[in-house]
């Protein structure tokens, strides 16, 4: 569309044209009071990306403020492109994560490519090397064929472009339930390390300065992909193929290095992703931060197709671009590490006083607008929040309790269930050992990574339970944070800071704006009590399909740090003749379980209790005994209970497991919070029952390969060969993708 043909801006108002672009009649008329007009075109663009949920947060940015987010450590939290939290040795470890849900939905390989792309440049706009990838992902039953196409895809999507662009996929977690099953969720989260005095930030500071345009030139790809990613899916939605962004992973990886490079020089004031609404949020949000302005000539973008506008241009989310300000007259050294890398680079404005971002093209100011009408003038809604009936009516159900008598079929039922499962097919397809860094590769409670050049690693995770969430949001979303520090924990890594990311339905619903406010509460009663802040993050709202939303499904990725190699820890058993302990007494825990959603079909009820002071203890009791050298494995208990997470700590191993315990259910298959299962050298037997009291041993590590769980009167309740358990839990997945059915 040509300037010529584009609707003015009494169309734009008359037709309310500003309502395809997601701009609502009261925030339209909020636009026209803040700039003293009607705006053109290519403004009212601006203003509906930014003003967009997936940029402004305008739903959202009320509860995000509970979460605490500084602590003694933690040198950037949430407000640059990634949080960035000091490990020592004037090293820091910087991460994020980000959603690519709905254009996975539409369009998976590359939904889920570009979401990679999109989450390493924020690690490395702020001048970090991205030392590892992880992904949370979410899907509807494998049994039909729409899903399993979105499973294959998004996975490939995945390894495609992380293992092209040289960076380690080496943890993540997988789960499939029908709420699902027509708005998959796709969470990329970037870990990287930095020498703290390469640090950036996004700031457009320096009144003359250069705005530089470096990477991929711009295309028609992914214009309103923002705006795309705030609204619900449904029958049309395969029509938004365009929003989706397209990915080159090997102009990354020069984008990457590049950036790297021009770090290191003084003549860098401020670096920024063109992510989300592209060249939009990236002026603007530069200019904001250091309440400047920008002068842009779009003539000089570098441009892949004929005849782009200034609306395109703007509102393109063509990926692999990074904006740039540097200081006057040094733009030559800049545009030099740009050739050596093979990547364009052009100046493209100029840093100014007067807090405007203004436009020019073809010899027009086309747009001239209020830097902080864009950002800090985004509406923030005081949305009504309405507690939903089936709340209480879970609350009053009595305790639901087991039917299943067999023990042993149980066990392997619940071992080849999708959510339980081995994830081996899924990370076999990513390279988690490039860098030659992973200590600890997928497959155990968190990966480790190792920092060269130290005795330190670190540990990394991504966790959710969104059915605990779904029946009590509150409860839920301290076990999403509770859970993601035992793993981290379990890796003999004290839990740092977190960053989240949170996927609900659409927020004008009172009872899905419920879940939202009181999960978030529940999250950060957790990272309050763990002394770990929410450092970045990212929050994706109407997750819906047909006026359906998916359950809630706050996503947490969490680092820790591992101060001495020697306290690495892995799941596995390993050796014969450790005692096993476990750590915590099983209730009669069932809501929202996977024993529950095996048989029944649906969940019900109350979910497990969770006492954070209590799981904090344990978590420091469990840390120290490993600091201390007491224990060989540990892994925490959690979905199928105890026999699932022992089952898991002899798969892969050339040992078996012998216990006794009551023939009770509740000890078996029980999801009880805050407990683990870990193994013990006997001659650290009394030390450790010292420093742990509430660990009890159940058992042995055998050299019999095979999972005998008897009660003490010898009546077997289990009896697995580990090979048989290995097969079943391997197997699963794999089956059901190559299902024709």
């Amino acid at each position: 569309m040509s300037l010529q043909l584009e609707p003015t801006a009494e169309e734009i108002q008359s037709q309310r044209l500003y309502t395809d672009m997601g701009v609502k009649d009261h925030e339209y008329k909020r636009i026209v009071q803040l700039i003293g007009r009607k705006p053109n075109y290519t403004e009212i663009g601006l203003f509906s990306v930014l003003w967009s949920e997936h940029c402004s947060y305008k739903h959202s940015k009320p509860l995000l403020k509970q979460f605490p987010s500084s602590g003694t450590h933690i040198l950037q939290g949430p407000g640059e492109g990634a949080g960035v939290v000091d490990i020592g040795d004037d090293q820091a470890v910087v991460f994020k994560v980000e959603s690519h849900n709905h254009p996975s939905a539409v369009e998976p390989y590359q939904g889920a490519a570009t979401g990679v792309g999109g989450i390493l440049r924020d690690v490395f706009s702020m001048g970090a090397r991205p030392i590892a990838l992880l992904n949370s992902l979410r899907f509807g039953p494998l049994a039909t064929p729409h899903v399993r196409y979105l499973f294959e895809e998004v996975v490939a999507g995945i390894s495609g472009y992380g293992n092209c662009v040289g960076v380690p996929t080496i943890g993540g977690e997988v789960q499939f339930d029908e709420t699902y099953a027509g708005n998959p969720l796709v969470n990329a989260m970037c870990v990287g390390l930095i020498e703290q005095k390469h640090l950036q930030k996004g700031i457009a500071a320096g009144v003359g300065n250069t705005v530089m345009y470096v990477g991929a030139p711009t295309g028609r790809d992914g214009i309103h992909g923002a705006t795309f990613a705030s609204e619900e899916l449904n029958e049309s939605s395969a029509e938004k193929r365009p929003s989706v962004q397209v990915g080159d992973p090997f102009t990354e990886k020069r984008v990457l290095e590049a950036c790297l490079e021009l770090v290191k020089s003084d003549a860098l004031v401020g670096i920024q992703d063109m992510g989300a609404a592209g060249l939009t949020s990236s002026a603007a949000e530069m200019a904001s931060k250091e309440g400047s302005g920008i002068d842009m000539n779009l003539d000089v973008v570098p441009q892949r197709e004929k005849g782009m506008t200034p609306y395109e241009m703007m509102l393109s989310e063509s990926q692999e671009r990074m904006l740039l300000v540097v200081q006057k007259g040094r733009e030559k050294e800049m545009e030099a590490i740009c050739q050596k890398w093979d990547i364009e680079s052009a100046v493209i404005g100029t840093v100014k006083e007067d807090q405007q971002l203004t436009l020019e093209f073809q010899g027009q100011v086309v747009a001239d607008v209020p830097v902080t009408a864009l950002t800090d003038e985004a509406p923030v809604y005081d949305v009504p929040s309405e507690e939903p009936f089936s709340y209480q009516e879970h609350q009053q159900l009595p305790t639901w309790r087991p039917k299943r008598k067999d023990h042993n079929a149980t066990l392997l039922e619940l071992l080849e269930r999708p959510t339980i499962a081995s994830k081996e097919w899924v990370y076999d397809q990513y390279d988690h050992m490039v860098q030659t860094n992973t200590l600890v590769m997928p497959g155990s409670d968190s990966a480790v990574l190792r920092i060269r050049g130290t005795k330190k690693a670190l540990a990394m995770t991504m966790d959710g339970n969104s059915r605990y969430i779904a029946l009590d949001p509150y409860i839920g979303g301290k076990i999403a944070v509770a859970e993601a520090a035992r793993n981290i924990v379990c890796s003999g890594a004290e839990p740092l800071a977190l960053t989240d990311c949170l996927n609900y339905g659409s927020p004008e619903q009172p009872n899905i704006y419920w879940q939202l406010e009181q999960s978030t509460a529940g999250m950060s009663q957790a990272c309050n009590t763990f002394e770990t802040p929410v450092v970045s993050g990212n929050v994706s709202l109407y997750n819906e399909t047909n006026g359906e939303a998916i359950h809630p499904t706050p996503i947490v990725g969490m680092v820790g740090l591992v101060k001495d190699l020697e306290h690495v820890t892995t799941q596995h058993f390993k050796q014969a003749g450790d005692y096993i302990y476990v750590i915590g007494e099983a209730e009669s825990a069932w809501g929202g379980s996977e024993l529950q959603l095996l048989e029944d079909g649906e969940i019900s009820g109350k979910v497990p209790h969770m006492d954070l002071d209590l799981e904090e203890k344990r978590q420091q009791q469990v840390l120290g005994a490993i600091r201390d050298g007491l224990i060989q494995s540990a892994h925490d208990i959690s979905e199928g209970g105890l026999a699932v997470a022992v089952a898991e700590c002899v798969m892969d191993t050339e040992f078996g497991a012998a216990m006794t315990m009551e023939n009770n259910a509740a000890e078996l298959f029980s999801e009880t919070q805050s407990r683990y299962v870990i193994s013990v050298a006997p001659e650290h037997a009394q030390e450790l029952e010292q420093a742990i009291p509430d660990a009890r041993r159940y058992g042995t590590v055998t050299e019999e390969k095979a999972l005998s769980i008897k009660t003490r009167e010898e009546q077997t309740l289990i009896l697995q060969p580990t090979d048989t358990l290995t097969h079943v839990w391997k197997g699963a997945i794999p089956c059901l993708v190559r299902s024709k059915v």
